[in-house]
């Protein structure tokens, strides 16, 4: 879930990583549970009370995103042209759709967020090309996220990575800082400049969130005041994770399972892999 903040940057300690990454661990789980569940016919108001349960099943873990701000369920669930906080409904995935599933966990006072877009049956060779580019853009961005260096090397690594390849960078949309809240300082641009802005530091602990879109970077929020869509109704993408800012460099709190996985498809096709970059 993309939203600005208002807050200091507040270091975390390496007892409240952990904590934060027990918080990731149940996320990944969650999305290597959910994948054989993203199928043609299946409502997203019934992966949205899946979502609801996994989270529950840990002892006391709860789903972030339920009424934060006013937001009726436990996941945002945007399908092709909605790029971030979709309404889970009665609606259904259809064969080649691609779904951006959006999800935070809080446990014990520390939250974690958390996105992945999943192919919905046979897709379309742009849809997968999107979702390929768009988790190469993460990759290179967490790979960018260490210490001594600036939020700006974040963004400007999604801008290097995304190049050539037509795809748009969603520009109003930004990742955030995470901790005792879902959303804290300091803001994480898409869109940056090497050595500029704020400086990273160990204890940060920073969603990294890049979205691209096959047509315009401009957006749109529906009548139900919620979900985002591109303005000219292209496919979009989204990928994130929750990193942490350490001296040993980033340390992804919300990988394992499904990311591995992907890691080993789409982030080969780039010449990119999480492991080889961290």
């Amino acid at each position: 879930m993309a939203r600005r903040s208002g807050r200091a940057i507040h270091l975390k300690s390496p007892a409240e990583i952990q904590a934060m990454a027990r918080c990731g661990d149940i996320i990944a789980g969650l999305f290597d549970e959910m994948e054989p569940l993203v199928r043609p016919g299946v409502a997203t108001a019934s992966l949205d009370r899946f979502v609801d349960d996994f989270v529950r099943s840990h002892k006391g873990a709860v789903p972030a995103f339920k009424g934060l701000y006013g937001f009726p369920g436990s996941a945002c669930i945007s399908i092709n042209e909605e790029v971030v906080h979709g309404l889970p409904s009665k609606r259904t995935l259809r064969d080649g759709d691609i779904v951006s599933i959006d999800v935070g966990v809080r446990r014990k006072g520390w939250c974690a967020d958390s996105a992945y877009t999943f192919a919905v049956g046979e897709i379309e060779p742009e849809a997968a090309d999107l979702a390929a580019v768009t988790y190469a853009s993460l990759v290179a961005a967490v790979a960018a996220a260490r210490p001594g260096g600036h939020v700006g090397d974040i963004g400007a690594a999604v801008v290097e990575t995304v190049g050539e390849s037509g795809y748009r960078i969603i520009r109003d949309l930004v990742g955030h800082g995470v901790g005792r809240d879902i959303h804290e300082e300091p803001q994480v641009s898409n869109i940056g400049r090497a050595g500029y802005g704020v400086p990273l530091r160990p204890g940060m602990v920073l969603a990294i969130e890049p979205m691209l879109a096959v047509g315009t970077d401009e957006i749109r929020t529906l009548d139900d005041k919620w979900t985002v869509t591109t303005l000219d109704g292209t496919l979009s993408a989204h990928y994130e994770h929750t990193v942490a800012i350490t001296d040993e460099g980033p340390r992804i709190l919300t990988g394992g399972g499904i990311w591995d996985r992907t890691g080993a498809t789409e982030g080969k096709r780039y010449q990119l892999s999480l492991k080889a970059m961290l």
